[in-house]
């Protein structure tokens, strides 16, 4: 999703390279190489996810005799903090935003490398603004119809974005930490989730499609039981589409949950 970001911006005066572009990748698992290393080493600007995720580029960057690249921490220029119980959902991604504001700080980053290309680079990333600016206003809309809506996930990938919509999380926050962590979920609090869809406490499950283990296929076949909607996302960008069409087809699954 970031180097699809950086095209936009960059548009074809860049060359961009994501170290993670297979959607079958699970980021938290995944073992930076050597390959890793040597793209670093070359890079003239580098954009991280930062908050814990990913948190191997910086280090692999700081290591590898190139101090002149500038590294954007997405988690940074998003401004978020953690909530009140210290927890940090790291996923910035799903807060367009912090996405609008990325994009600024990219066309500024690139200009620095190409002077002569800023003026282009700022002029694509206000196009993504633009664009990305049509979709706030979707959510905006759905807010205002369904604010308060409960709903369910299995993981909390993309709570910013139904924040947005106005729909509210009723998930036990250690069924979701575990299965994020691919920890097993304590039989108690697996009940607790389950009651959810079979005491129809919530409209919807939002589902992260790119995993799977035995709690989560139990809660969607509570949801699906139940004949409560399962709205699937996904964590990282699929093939064929872009970041804005990717958030747009989001938006669209989220709408179709029924209202309260």
């Amino acid at each position: 999703m970031y180097g699809d970001l950086v095209r936009q911006v960059g548009g074809g005066r860049v060359a961009v390279v994501s170290i993670i572009s297979d959607p079958a990748q699970d980021p938290h698992s995944y073992e930076a190489s050597t390959r890793t290393q040597l793209q670093l080493s070359r890079a003239q600007v580098v954009v991280e996810n930062g908050g814990g995720y990913g948190e191997f580029v910086g280090r692999m960057l700081r290591s590898s005799d190139n101090s002149s690249a500038e590294l954007i921490d997405a988690v940074q220029v998003s401004g978020r903090e953690p909530d009140a119980t210290g927890e940090f959902n790291e996923y910035v991604w799903y807060d367009l935003p912090t996405m609008g504001r990325l994009a600024d700080r990219i066309a500024q980053a690139l200009g620095r490398v190409s002077p002569a290309d800023a003026d282009a680079f700022r002029k694509n990333a206000q196009v993504f603004k633009d664009e990305l600016a049509g979709l706030e206003a979707r959510t905006d809309r759905i807010e205002a119809r369904r604010a308060g809506t409960p709903v369910a996930v299995t993981e909390p990938v993309p709570l910013y974005l139904t924040e947005a919509c106005g729909l509210v999380n009723k998930t036990p926050a250690a069924f979701s930490e575990a299965v994020e962590e691919g920890d097993e979920v304590p039989p108690r609090v697996l009940q607790e989730t389950l009651d959810l869809f079979t005491g129809r406490h919530v409209q919807a499950l939002v589902c992260n499609e790119q995993t799977s283990g035995p709690q989560t296929e139990k809660v969607s076949k509570a949801a699906e039981d139940n004949r409560i909607p399962v709205v699937p996302v996904t964590e990282t960008l699929p093939q064929g589409t872009d970041y804005l069409r990717w958030m747009t087809d989001n938006i669209t699954a989220l709408d179709r949950a029924p209202e309260r």
